[in-house]
Order: C-alpha cells, then structure tokens, then sequence
C-alpha cells in the first residue's frame, strides 16, 4: 500500500497537503510524519486535501485528530478539504464532522 503526501508550504504560515491514496493503520504513519515538522514550525494554517483519498480507516481518523489537537494547542487552524463520499462518510459515522473544519470542494 502506497501513499503520496505533498506539501506546499506558503510564507504567510500556511500549508497545503495533499494525500493520494489510502490512509490505514500501515499508511498513516506517514501521513503522521509529514503533518508533525508542520505543527514544529507552528504553521498557524494547515490545510488537508483528501480528494484523492479513497478510503480512510479509524487510525487515518486518529492521524487527523492527533493534527487537530495540534493546531488547537497552537491557536491555529487545521482545515480538512475535498472529502469524497467514503471518507466523508466515516466522519459522519464517528460524529466527527461536525469537530473539523470541513471545506467543500473548490474552496
């Protein structure tokens, strides 16, 4: 299982990362590994693009969790973007939809 984690880092203290692929209990360890240096130089905006993301199991929802903590701990914003159905899905199931911040698509 593969996952494709880019991140484009803005001067203004934002960041973009864009996830391609699965994230399961083998893949978000990396998820994880890319999303803490982030929090470390307290990138005051992360922004998760998840519309490549086709399914995402309790420890990917962990991984997020863990990133919204961290930036709440940091007054900062952690913003989750194009959710498909399927993940989209499993945030409602676990009642976290209404937790994050969830941007539709193209916003």
């Amino acid at each position: 299982m593969k996952l494709d984690v880019r991140v484009e880092e803005k001067e203004s203290g934002m960041a973009k990362v864009y996830v391609q692929g699965d994230v399961t209990i083998q893949t978000s360890p990396e998820l994880r590994k890319v999303l803490k240096p982030l929090f470390v130089a307290k990138q005051q905006e992360i922004h998760v693009y998840l519309s490549d993301v086709g399914f995402m199991d309790s420890s990917g929802i962990a991984t997020l969790v863990e990133g919204l903590q961290w930036a709440r701990d940091m007054q900062g914003r952690f913003v989750l973007h194009d959710l498909r159905d399927t993940v989209r899905d499993v945030f409602r199931l676990a009642k976290l939809d209404t937790v994050f911040e969830i941007a539709e698509v193209g916003a």
